[in-house]
């Protein structure tokens, strides 16, 4: 006699009929606090919860300036002191339907590590995910297989943390303007390309992946770099304490402490850092792709440092059983924090797109000796719209004939140095740093290197240039 065995799993068709019965509830509320605006969620628990209402703030470029959060027993129910991104209260008022829409029956539940929370259509590119070592001139040759396929690159987004990278790009066919769909084609594209990432040092870690779907691309790039254990690598103090620092509040390490609240079966997570945009999803990221759920916790960043304490179990509800978790949970958490804090110098590379413009920038940038550690890649219309952090080759600050350089090659016109970037330092032949002065586009390229430091007032003539 055969054993029935169900189709459906019981308990998420459980959760789907709760949801129905009792569906989420969001309110705005202006009027309670003059500075902030207070959001509320009371819904329904679900696994990934937290994770879901945090992505869709952070995709709308609100501020979360404090939260208090409960999700123990059956029940969710957060609180979140908000602002717009310039700090100042909400205008939006598509900001509860689109929290309800993530958390209701047809909302993005929590996936695998192959899936994604606050899921993004892209469905109409091909995607294509790339990890392996970080190695000067890497992107420029992936950049170049992808051209010589005519592979037009609609968005990518690349990190680089740890000597390792990930990237997530999208990509359609340069003729047709829609995804490439050809198995044939697309199984060589992912050959050459983990033949590139492998190089002569990463035979084994280094991976690629084609596919079609949806996908959110910072979660997506959390996971792929969270599975290619970027947190085991970790060189930050090291190189900091080398001379590499500027003296940024953004680079100090951040303060993690884990301990076991034995009286309510809770694992305390205690973390202060300086505070930045998409500080509370990165960690919320991390503590839920470790297969933690977070019951408690309370938030607070309106100052320059942000402070954090969650109250988390495992998933099986156990709390932290062992000094070695315990220590994972901290560079996990130190690790999701650094990588998306970019290194470098940032540009601004605004052109015509077309097919081979990404491979011809980047080609540049490798012949000038720059080695990219995070790029942003975005089409507006016909427009190509690309941002890059960069350092020369030992992970420097670049120097101002290097820039002057690359801008001549690529084009006056297109290439923009950002004004507002902490990395915009002066570096002399020792690598010493010291704090470069605010300054204009045109007066960084009015002249060579030595009249340039010295027009800053980071030198006392131009003979000290060497």
């Amino acid at each position: 006699m055969e054993c029935w065995s169900p189709s459906l799993n019981v308990n998420q068709e459980f959760a789907k009929l709760v949801n129905r019965m009792h569906p989420p509830r969001v309110s705005v509320d202006n009027v309670t606090c003059r500075k902030v605006t207070l959001i509320k969620v009371d819904s329904a628990n679900k696994r990934g919860s937290l994770l879901e209402v945090v992505q869709v703030l952070t995709d709308l470029n609100i501020q979360i300036k404090r939260a208090y959060i409960s999700s123990d027993g059956e029940w969710f129910m957060d609180v979140f002191h908000v602002t717009d991104q310039y700090g100042n209260k909400l205008t939006e008022d598509k900001v509860a339907d689109r929290i309800q829409q993530s958390l209701g029956p047809r909302g993005c539940s929590f996936r695998s590590l192959r899936g994604s929370v606050g899921v993004q259509s892209a469905t109409e590119h091909t995607t294509i995910e790339l990890t392996g070592r970080d190695r000067p001139g890497l992107l420029s040759e992936v950049f170049a297989v992808l051209s010589d396929h005519k592979c037009n690159i609609v968005s990518a987004e690349i990190w680089t943390h740890n000597s390792r990278i990930a990237s997530i790009v999208y990509v359609t066919d340069n003729e047709t303007g829609l995804p490439i769909e050809d198995p044939d084609r697309l199984a060589k594209i992912k050959q050459l390309l983990l033949f590139i990432l492998k190089g002569d040092r990463d035979q084994n870690t280094a991976q690629t992946a084609v596919s079609r779907g949806s996908t959110h691309t910072q979660r997506r790039l959390h996971q792929l770099m969270y599975a290619d254990r970027d947190y085991e690598t970790e060189d930050y103090e090291s190189n900091h304490q080398s001379g590499n620092e500027s003296g940024n509040s953004k680079r100090k390490k951040p303060f993690v402490t884990v301990e076991n609240c034995s009286e309510k079966g809770y694992t305390v997570v205690n973390l202060r850092c300086p505070d930045r945009p998409k500080l509370l999803f990165d960690t919320v990221c991390t503590l839920t792709d470790m297969q933690y759920v977070v019951y408690h916790a309370t938030i607070i960043a309106e100052g320059v440092d942000a402070s954090q304490e969650f109250y988390i179990r495992h998933t099986d509800g156990c709390p932290i059983s062992s000094e070695a978790e315990r220590e994972r949970v901290i560079h996990c958490l130190e690790a999701a924090i650094k990588r998306q804090i970019p290194d470098g110098l940032r540009l601004q590379i605004c052109g015509e797109d077309r097919v081979g413009f990404l491979s011809d920038v980047t080609r540049i940038f490798r012949e000038n000796g720059l080695s990219i550690t995070r790029a942003e890649v975005t089409t507006r219309g016909s427009k190509a719209v690309n941002t890059f952090y960069v350092t020369d080759s030992y992970g420097d600050q670049v120097k101002s004939e290097t820039i002057e350089a690359v801008r001549n090659a690529i084009g006056e016109s297109v290439l923009t140095l950002k004004e507002d970037d902490d990395a915009l330092t002066a570096v002399n032949s020792k690598g010493n740093s010291q704090p470069a002065a605010r300054f204009s586009l045109s007066s960084l390229f009015r002249s060579r290197s030595e009249k340039f430091l010295y027009n800053l007032g980071l030198i006392s003539s131009c003979s000290e240039v060497v």
